[in-house]
């Protein structure tokens, strides 16, 4: 069984047909790629299957689990997490503050609790800050842990946004141009990062991505999405061998 088991989905915006009869199955393990033009309509499928927006038609299958409609918090509940093209932290929080914001689903105490300070917080706490650290030490950022976020490079910034969305324990996650303003050092490193965070945490990846060196080093399977539509799909080298799909990209 697919872990993600996408058919025929839909949105509509008016009388613009955003996304039309989109479909992908993506196995437990995978790293898979969505790519096409500017403007294709990928990461509107992002903001599908997040919940940002609600599909017009289709369904959207999660280890066996219908989420179709189910709001942001109820999908990253189920699974699902993801980063962004435009980075999104807290800024003016610390590094490690950033990733316990992403530990909700699985520490908890009561209002109560943390106002009086009772010994359940500093427990829970406690707890919070080790499992934040341990993700911090996937990516090398432990030592900047009590750093105002604001202050990392944006490499680091990017490894951030990642491991919070790790701190939510997903099934499955969505990268949404991660190499996205990275020279090609740091897109080297962003491979090994990604690789990684699929073997160390038995992940499966989605990606979006323009960086044709980063999809064919890591994806292993594509999904080409033009104006809205699926074109093309397969193993990566039959994918980015197509003849429609390099027409797409260059044009005639």
């Amino acid at each position: 069984m697919a872990l993600l088991d996408v058919k025929k989905l839909g949105i509509s915006f008016g009388g613009l047909r955003a996304v039309d009869e989109f479909s992908i199955r993506i196995g437990k393990g995978e790293l898979y790629g969505l790519i096409g033009p500017n403007g294709a309509g990928k990461t509107t499928v992002f903001n599908l299957l997040t919940g940002v927006y609600k599909p017009t038609d289709g369904t959207i299958t999660l280890d066996g689990k219908d989420i179709t409609g189910m709001n942001t918090m109820q999908i990253n509940r189920q699974g699902i997490a993801r980063t962004f093209q435009n980075i999104r932290l807290f800024h003016n929080l610390s590094v490690i503050d950033n990733v316990k914001v992403g530990l909700h689903n699985n520490y908890k105490y009561s209002t109560g609790t943390g106002i009086f300070r009772l010994p359940g917080y500093f427990k829970t706490e406690k707890k919070m800050n080790e499992k934040a650290l341990e993700l911090l030490s996937v990516f090398d950022l432990e030592k900047d842990a009590y750093l105002p976020a604001s202050g990392l490079p944006y490499g680091k910034q990017r490894k951030l946004e990642i491991a919070r969305a790790l701190a939510t324990e997903p099934k499955l996650l969505l990268l949404d141009e991660p190499a996205a303003g990275m020279n090609p050092n740091e897109t080297a490193e962003l491979m090994n990062t990604i690789r990684a965070v699929r073997d160390n945490f038995d992940m499966t990846v989605l990606l979006i991505e323009h960086d044709m060196s980063l999809v064919s080093g890591i994806c292993e399977k594509l999904s080409v999405l033009n104006f809205g539509q699926l074109l093309c799909q397969g193993k990566t080298a039959d994918v980015l061998s197509d003849p429609e799909v390099i027409t797409a990209y260059l044009g005639e």
